[in-house]
């Protein structure tokens, strides 16, 4: 009988540490939340999932010491999540068939600049690691990916002008891409899983 009274005790203690953490911090961590996302609905949800973690660390008995902080760094934790799965599943579409491109432009692969804090950091190191990628490629490789991925040039209109076959500027391109998706993969991958 005492342990069923101590439990509920604690129960009743860890409500009240509940209560209280989250009438201190639930304004300033949604002001924090807004800052780095532009729907007020995803602001709340990411904070309803960090009070969520919050109340699950004290039924596990691990109480949060600095909870203002700690929910800080839920809340980012979980707007980078869904951040992620977003262009995951911008990423993930329906794989082109052969002969067949992604009508996607390079900049819809990108995080919107206009997304926030975290949007726009991620996009700037994006961008550093593509920028140095396409540093590495072969002068002829790098000329006919950037003609074609971001001037948007075909290959007739970039054979037509440079006097080099299709074929050869098809090459090109397979090889560009392929050492970009070799070099650029682990930087990806560090980003996703971290």
């Amino acid at each position: 009988m005492d342990a069923a009274l101590t439990d509920r005790l604690t129960a009743s203690a860890q409500d009240r540490e509940i209560a209280s953490t989250v009438q201190r911090e639930r304004g300033r961590l949604l002001a924090f939340i807004r800052r780095r996302t532009a729907d007020a609905a995803e602001a709340e949800d990411v904070l309803q999932d960090a009070l969520y973690e919050l109340v699950l660390a004290y039924r596990m008995m691990r109480p949060v010491e600095q909870a203002g902080a700690w929910l800080t760094r839920v809340a980012r934790n979980r707007i980078v999540d869904r951040f992620r799965r977003k262009s995951r599943e911008r990423l993930t579409g329906p794989p082109a068939t052969d002969g067949e491109e992604h009508d996607e432009a390079f900049e819809d692969l990108l995080p919107d600049a206009d997304g926030g804090a975290e949007s726009s950091v991620i996009r700037e190191l994006l961008l550093e690691e593509i920028e140095a990628a396409l540093e590495e490629l072969p002068y002829e490789q790098r000329e006919v990916f950037v003609a074609h991925e971001l001037d948007g040039l075909s290959f007739r209109e970039l054979s037509a002008r440079s006097g080099v076959s299709v074929n050869t500027l098809l090459s090109r391109k397979r090889y560009a891409v392929l050492h970009l998706q070799r070099r650029l993969r682990a930087a990806w991958d560090d980003w996703l899983l971290t």
